[in-house]
Protein backbone atom coordinates (compact mmCIF):
# COMPACT_ATOMS: atom_id res chain seq x y z
CA UNK A 1 0.00 0.00 0.00
CA UNK A 2 1.27 3.70 -0.58
CA UNK A 3 0.61 7.18 1.06
CA UNK A 4 -0.11 10.19 -1.22
CA UNK A 5 1.33 13.46 0.28
CA UNK A 6 2.10 16.63 -1.28
CA UNK A 7 5.85 17.06 -2.15
CA UNK A 8 7.57 19.96 -3.21
CA UNK A 9 10.08 20.80 -5.59
CA UNK A 10 12.66 23.88 -5.97
CA UNK A 11 13.38 26.28 -8.71
CA UNK A 12 15.21 28.91 -6.91
CA UNK A 13 12.81 30.55 -4.70
CA UNK A 14 10.11 29.45 -6.23
CA UNK A 15 7.92 26.43 -4.31
CA UNK A 16 5.80 24.05 -6.67
CA UNK A 17 3.54 21.60 -4.95
CA UNK A 18 2.77 17.92 -7.11
CA UNK A 19 1.31 14.83 -5.79
CA UNK A 20 3.61 12.46 -4.98
CA UNK A 21 2.90 8.61 -3.18
CA UNK A 22 5.42 7.20 -0.56
CA UNK A 23 6.16 3.62 -1.59
CA UNK A 24 6.00 2.49 2.36
CA UNK A 25 3.02 0.51 3.77
CA UNK A 26 0.32 2.26 5.62
CA UNK A 27 0.56 -0.06 8.51
CA UNK A 28 4.45 1.11 9.03
CA UNK A 29 3.51 4.92 9.31
CA UNK A 30 1.11 3.43 12.07
CA UNK A 31 3.77 2.13 13.99
CA UNK A 32 5.94 4.64 14.11
CA UNK A 33 3.01 7.27 15.09
CA UNK A 34 1.87 4.84 17.42
CA UNK A 35 5.94 4.76 19.06
CA UNK A 36 5.48 8.85 19.03
CA UNK A 37 2.19 8.64 20.83
CA UNK A 38 3.82 6.77 23.31
CA UNK A 39 6.77 9.27 23.65
CA UNK A 40 4.79 12.16 23.89
CA UNK A 41 2.54 10.08 26.35
CA UNK A 42 5.60 9.79 28.52
CA UNK A 43 6.62 13.52 28.04
CA UNK A 44 3.52 14.97 28.74
CA UNK A 45 3.07 16.93 25.74
CA UNK A 46 -0.09 18.32 24.95
CA UNK A 47 0.26 19.99 21.56
CA UNK A 48 1.99 19.81 18.36
CA UNK A 49 1.86 21.36 14.94
CA UNK A 50 1.62 17.70 13.22
CA UNK A 51 -0.25 14.71 14.75
CA UNK A 52 1.38 11.40 15.35
CA UNK A 53 0.51 10.04 12.23
CA UNK A 54 1.93 13.09 10.43
CA UNK A 55 4.83 13.53 11.97
CA UNK A 56 6.02 9.78 11.31
CA UNK A 57 4.62 10.19 7.59
CA UNK A 58 7.05 13.27 7.56
CA UNK A 59 9.94 10.94 8.81
CA UNK A 60 9.75 8.19 6.68
CA UNK A 61 9.59 10.96 3.69
CA UNK A 62 12.60 12.06 4.92
CA UNK A 63 14.45 8.66 4.96
CA UNK A 64 12.62 7.27 2.05
CA UNK A 65 13.25 9.97 -0.73
CA UNK A 66 16.27 12.26 1.22
CA UNK A 67 14.27 15.74 0.62
CA UNK A 68 15.69 18.59 2.24
CA UNK A 69 13.94 20.03 5.40
CA UNK A 70 12.92 23.04 3.31
CA UNK A 71 10.86 20.93 1.47
CA UNK A 72 9.60 19.15 3.84
CA UNK A 73 8.32 21.85 5.84
CA UNK A 74 7.01 23.47 2.95
CA UNK A 75 5.26 20.24 2.09
CA UNK A 76 3.49 19.80 5.61
CA UNK A 77 2.80 23.13 6.75
CA UNK A 78 5.69 23.72 9.26
CA UNK A 79 8.98 25.89 8.86
CA UNK A 80 11.79 24.17 8.05
CA UNK A 81 12.92 24.36 11.43
CA UNK A 82 10.10 22.27 12.90
CA UNK A 83 10.63 19.48 10.12
CA UNK A 84 14.31 18.86 11.30
CA UNK A 85 13.09 19.08 15.08
CA UNK A 86 10.17 16.43 14.70
CA UNK A 87 12.35 14.52 12.05
CA UNK A 88 15.33 14.66 14.53
CA UNK A 89 12.99 13.35 17.65
CA UNK A 90 10.98 10.59 15.74
CA UNK A 91 14.95 9.51 14.23
CA UNK A 92 15.73 9.43 17.99
CA UNK A 93 12.39 7.36 19.38
CA UNK A 94 12.97 4.76 16.51
CA UNK A 95 16.69 4.62 17.30
CA UNK A 96 15.74 3.47 20.62
CA UNK A 97 14.41 0.36 19.88
CA UNK A 98 17.06 -0.97 17.85
CA UNK A 99 18.30 -4.23 19.35
CA UNK A 100 22.43 -3.94 21.11
CA UNK A 101 25.00 -5.94 20.35
CA UNK A 102 24.26 -8.78 23.37
CA UNK A 103 20.81 -8.67 22.93
CA UNK A 104 21.26 -9.15 19.15
CA UNK A 105 22.48 -12.80 19.87
CA UNK A 106 20.61 -13.64 22.28
CA UNK A 107 19.90 -17.54 21.61
CA UNK A 108 22.16 -18.08 19.64
CA UNK A 109 25.46 -20.46 20.24
CA UNK A 110 27.11 -22.97 18.98
CA UNK A 111 26.45 -24.85 16.48
CA UNK A 112 24.64 -21.30 15.24
CA UNK A 113 26.61 -19.08 12.47
CA UNK A 114 25.89 -15.62 11.06
CA UNK A 115 27.12 -13.19 8.47
CA UNK A 116 29.54 -10.35 9.51
CA UNK A 117 30.14 -7.38 6.85
CA UNK A 118 30.78 -3.97 6.25
CA UNK A 119 29.47 -0.83 4.02
CA UNK A 120 30.10 2.65 3.39
CA UNK A 121 27.80 5.29 3.71
CA UNK A 122 28.61 8.07 1.22
CA UNK A 123 28.55 11.55 2.62
CA UNK A 124 29.86 15.41 1.51
CA UNK A 125 33.00 15.79 2.57
CA UNK A 126 36.13 17.97 0.78
CA UNK A 127 39.12 15.91 -0.21
CA UNK A 128 40.72 17.38 2.86
CA UNK A 129 38.46 15.73 5.27
CA UNK A 130 40.97 12.71 5.08
CA UNK A 131 39.34 10.54 8.39
CA UNK A 132 36.46 10.07 6.12
CA UNK A 133 37.85 9.02 3.09
CA UNK A 134 37.64 4.90 2.00
CA UNK A 135 40.27 4.15 -0.22
CA UNK A 136 38.80 0.92 -0.71
CA UNK A 137 35.96 2.64 -2.01
CA UNK A 138 37.15 5.71 -3.12
CA UNK A 139 34.76 8.19 -1.53
CA UNK A 140 34.09 10.00 1.69
CA UNK A 141 31.76 7.80 4.00
CA UNK A 142 31.18 6.21 7.46
CA UNK A 143 31.85 2.89 7.96
CA UNK A 144 29.08 0.55 9.45
CA UNK A 145 29.24 -3.34 10.39
CA UNK A 146 26.39 -5.55 9.98
CA UNK A 147 25.62 -8.94 11.36
CA UNK A 148 22.94 -11.19 9.68
CA UNK A 149 21.05 -14.60 9.80
CA UNK A 150 22.40 -17.00 7.18
CA UNK A 151 18.95 -15.82 5.54
CA UNK A 152 20.39 -12.18 5.47
CA UNK A 153 17.88 -10.56 7.87
CA UNK A 154 19.86 -8.10 9.71
CA UNK A 155 20.77 -8.74 13.67
CA UNK A 156 22.48 -6.00 14.36
CA UNK A 157 24.02 -2.72 13.04
CA UNK A 158 26.93 -0.81 14.16
CA UNK A 159 27.28 2.68 15.15
CA UNK A 160 28.90 4.64 12.04
CA UNK A 161 32.99 5.27 11.85
CA UNK A 162 34.64 7.13 9.95
CA UNK A 163 35.29 5.64 6.15
CA UNK A 164 38.62 5.27 6.40
CA UNK A 165 38.46 2.47 9.29
CA UNK A 166 39.01 -1.15 8.42
CA UNK A 167 36.59 -3.62 8.34
CA UNK A 168 38.29 -5.61 11.27
CA UNK A 169 39.58 -3.08 12.59
CA UNK A 170 35.88 -1.75 13.07
CA UNK A 171 34.60 -5.08 14.28
CA UNK A 172 37.00 -5.54 17.07
CA UNK A 173 36.28 -2.16 17.75
CA UNK A 174 32.39 -2.72 18.14
CA UNK A 175 33.18 -6.24 20.13
CA UNK A 176 31.41 -8.33 17.46
CA UNK A 177 34.57 -11.00 16.87
CA UNK A 178 34.79 -11.54 21.03
CA UNK A 179 30.87 -11.59 21.36
CA UNK A 180 30.65 -14.65 18.76
CA UNK A 181 33.84 -15.74 20.48
CA UNK A 182 32.41 -16.05 23.72
CA UNK A 183 28.94 -18.05 22.06
CA UNK A 184 31.12 -19.98 20.32
CA UNK A 185 28.85 -18.23 17.25
CA UNK A 186 30.55 -19.40 13.68
CA UNK A 187 31.14 -15.99 11.83
CA UNK A 188 31.57 -15.80 7.99
CA UNK A 189 32.86 -12.95 6.63
CA UNK A 190 35.18 -11.23 3.60
CA UNK A 191 39.11 -11.37 2.99
CA UNK A 192 38.53 -7.29 4.71
CA UNK A 193 38.54 -9.46 7.78
CA UNK A 194 41.35 -12.13 7.35
CA UNK A 195 43.39 -12.54 11.05
CA UNK A 196 40.40 -12.37 13.43
CA UNK A 197 41.04 -15.56 14.52
CA UNK A 198 38.41 -16.68 16.53
CA UNK A 199 35.34 -18.28 15.71
CA UNK A 200 35.26 -15.93 12.16
CA UNK A 201 35.84 -17.96 8.58
CA UNK A 202 37.63 -16.07 5.64
CA UNK A 203 37.81 -16.90 1.83
CA UNK A 204 41.81 -18.63 1.23
CA UNK A 205 44.01 -15.89 0.26
CA UNK A 206 45.15 -16.51 -3.89
CA UNK A 207 42.84 -19.26 -3.94
CA UNK A 208 43.63 -20.52 -8.04
CA UNK A 209 46.98 -20.82 -6.62
CA UNK A 210 46.03 -23.41 -3.66
CA UNK A 211 44.62 -26.95 -4.40
CA UNK A 212 41.08 -27.69 -5.18
CA UNK A 213 39.68 -28.58 -2.37
CA UNK A 214 40.52 -24.81 -1.33
CA UNK A 215 39.40 -23.76 -4.17
CA UNK A 216 35.82 -25.37 -3.30
CA UNK A 217 35.57 -24.16 0.21
CA UNK A 218 35.95 -20.28 -1.16
CA UNK A 219 33.06 -21.33 -3.61
CA UNK A 220 31.21 -23.09 -0.46
CA UNK A 221 31.68 -20.25 2.12
CA UNK A 222 31.29 -17.67 -1.25
CA UNK A 223 27.47 -18.82 -1.66
CA UNK A 224 26.72 -18.91 1.97
CA UNK A 225 27.91 -15.59 2.50
CA UNK A 226 25.82 -14.30 -0.26
CA UNK A 227 22.80 -13.63 1.47
CA UNK A 228 24.20 -11.27 3.94
CA UNK A 229 24.54 -8.35 0.82
CA UNK A 230 20.59 -8.21 1.48
CA UNK A 231 20.92 -6.43 4.82
CA UNK A 232 22.90 -3.69 2.93
CA UNK A 233 20.31 -3.60 0.50
CA UNK A 234 17.38 -3.19 1.93
CA UNK A 235 19.18 -0.83 4.40
CA UNK A 236 19.69 2.30 1.11
CA UNK A 237 16.46 1.18 -0.23
CA UNK A 238 16.01 4.09 1.85
CA UNK A 239 17.66 7.20 -0.13
CA UNK A 240 19.13 9.39 2.85
CA UNK A 241 21.99 6.35 3.39
CA UNK A 242 22.98 6.47 -0.42
CA UNK A 243 24.00 10.19 0.09
CA UNK A 244 23.62 11.85 3.32
CA UNK A 245 23.87 15.08 3.98
CA UNK A 246 23.58 15.14 8.03
CA UNK A 247 26.10 15.44 10.47
CA UNK A 248 28.12 12.79 10.77
CA UNK A 249 27.51 11.93 14.49
CA UNK A 250 23.53 11.48 13.37
CA UNK A 251 24.39 8.35 10.79
CA UNK A 252 24.70 6.17 13.50
CA UNK A 253 21.26 7.11 14.49
CA UNK A 254 19.86 7.00 11.09
CA UNK A 255 21.31 3.33 10.83
CA UNK A 256 19.77 2.21 14.11
CA UNK A 257 16.02 3.91 13.18
CA UNK A 258 16.36 1.96 9.38
CA UNK A 259 17.24 -1.14 11.24
CA UNK A 260 13.91 -0.63 13.81
CA UNK A 261 11.85 -0.37 10.35
CA UNK A 262 13.21 -3.01 8.78
CA UNK A 263 12.86 -5.02 11.85
CA UNK A 264 9.38 -4.15 11.76
CA UNK A 265 8.95 -4.85 7.48
CA UNK A 266 9.81 -8.45 8.28
CA UNK A 267 7.79 -8.72 11.61
CA UNK A 268 4.91 -7.81 9.55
Amino acid sequence: MVISLSALATEGALLVAYPAMLDVPHELVGHVAWLLYEHRQTRNTRWRRLGCFDQALLTLVHLRKNERFSQLGAGFGISQATAWRYVDETLDVLAGWAPGLHEALTGLGEGDHVIVDGTLIPIDRIAADEPYYSQKHRKHGMNVQVITRPDGTPLWFSRATPGRTHDLTAARAHGIIQACLTRQILVLADRAYQGAGATVRTPYHRHHEQPEHYQQFNRDHARLRAPGERAFAQLKTWRLLRQARCSTRRIGTIVQAVHTLLTRTYAG
